[in-house]
């Protein structure tokens, strides 16, 4: 009867010893999927501190499963061996509650899973807005022979915004270099703003006329009938064979030239886009030289303010008069510069500048 004790306790401390290592390795993967997947630190701390509870307590029936079982070897006081029971008291309690630790560890992982799913849905919507706006306003642009480009983009109150600028060859000898506008800020501005990026693309590759090409677009973008939208750009196209610019402008701040020594605007040539369906819009012509340097920009730039003034178109081009013959990068980066300076801190509005020199 004294082995018969030992002998049931060791038994039962194996099985015990069985549930509590099967709950460990459960935990052991619950711990590891929350480290591999960085989320938040207390949950993979309390993770990792169950593990190494279930580790410790496999450990245990495992320590008390060998012992019991020397008791069966050894030969022992036949007291010892009817009180050596109670180590089998832990390993009943386990037995009897298996069902519920198979349940906490599967909602342990099932925790672990949703806060893995919950950390790829947080970094895609942290993302998102950075790589749309990298479509809008892209940090690199084509090397394009005969230019120097420089160009800078600024989100004001948000990271989605509604300006965008836009350069590509549109043969072997034209080249269009596009900046634009929409008002308001959030998702449907940035819709509107990458709608237009690339309806306005396809219409400068199939028109010669940038002005016709605005009309095209004013034309399907008006179908949209988003009533508080609408969209200021401007379109200059290079000929290097004819060495000449051609440009129109849909209601958009003044764009300027560095031609002949002086700072000449390049102003609008017809209406905001979707203000009235059946606008029109012309083109303008003028040389384009070598060293010669043209700047867009949004009016986020133009309307940096200090108290009730304005930087202005005026601002802009004091600053391309100050050193026309500097870099693109150079002059992008002092014009954004030299707005903020003027409005005394962080300027509020979206900003994007485009500059490009004829080399």
């Amino acid at each position: 009867m004294e082995l018969l004790i030992p002998a049931l306790g060791a038994v039962l401390c194996g099985v015990a010893t069985g549930v509590w290592v099967k709950s460990t390795l459960a935990r052991r993967q619950v711990s590891t999927r929350l480290a591999e997947s960085q989320s938040d630190p207390d949950l993979w701390r309390l993770a990792d501190a169950d593990y190494k509870r279930d580790l410790q307590s496999a450990l245990s029936s495992g320590a008390a499963a060998a012992v019991l079982m020397l008791i069966l070897i050894l030969n022992v006081p036949r007291e010892l061996a009817l009180a050596s029971g109670l180590l089998a008291i832990p390993a009943i309690r386990t037995i009897i509650t298996r069902r519920n630790l198979t349940e906490i560890g599967r909602i342990a992982a099932d925790r672990a899973e949703v806060e893995r799913k919950a950390r790829e849905v947080l970094t895609q919507e942290e993302l998102a807005p950075l790589q749309w706006a990298a479509r809008l306003a892209p940090s690199t642009l084509p090397d394009l022979k005969g230019f120097e480009i420089g160009q800078a983009y600024q989100a004001g109150s948000g990271a989605m915004a509604g300006d965008f600028y836009d350069v590509f060859k549109v043969d072997d000898h034209r080249v269009a270099a596009v900046i634009g506008d929409v008002t308001g800020h959030g998702i449907e501005p940035s819709i509107t703003a990458l709608q237009a990026k690339y309806l306005l693309r396809a219409f400068l590759l199939q028109f010669r006329d940038p002005g016709q090409s605005l009309e095209q677009l004013n034309t399907q973008m008006s179908v949209l009938e988003r009533g508080e939208e609408f969209i200021s750009l401007c379109v200059l196209v290079f000929d290097s064979d004819a060495e000449t610019l051609r440009y129109a402008s849909a209601g958009h701040p003044a764009a300027f030239v560095w031609h002949a020594r002086e700072v000449r605007p390049l102003g609008a040539t017809g209406p905001l886009l979707m203000l009235d369906p059946k606008g029109q819009y012309h083109s303008r012509e003028m040389s384009w030289e070598k060293n010669d340097v043209a700047v867009l920009y949004t009016d986020g730039l133009a309307e940096a303010r200090s108290g009730g003034v304005m930087f202005g178109e005026d601002g802009v081009a004091s600053m391309i008069r100050r050193d026309p013959t500097a870099s693109p990068d150079v002059l992008t980066k002092s014009l954004v510069e030299a707005a903020r300076d003027f409005a005394g801190g962080p300027i509020g509005d979206d900003v994007a500048v485009l500059v490009l020199r004829h080399v």
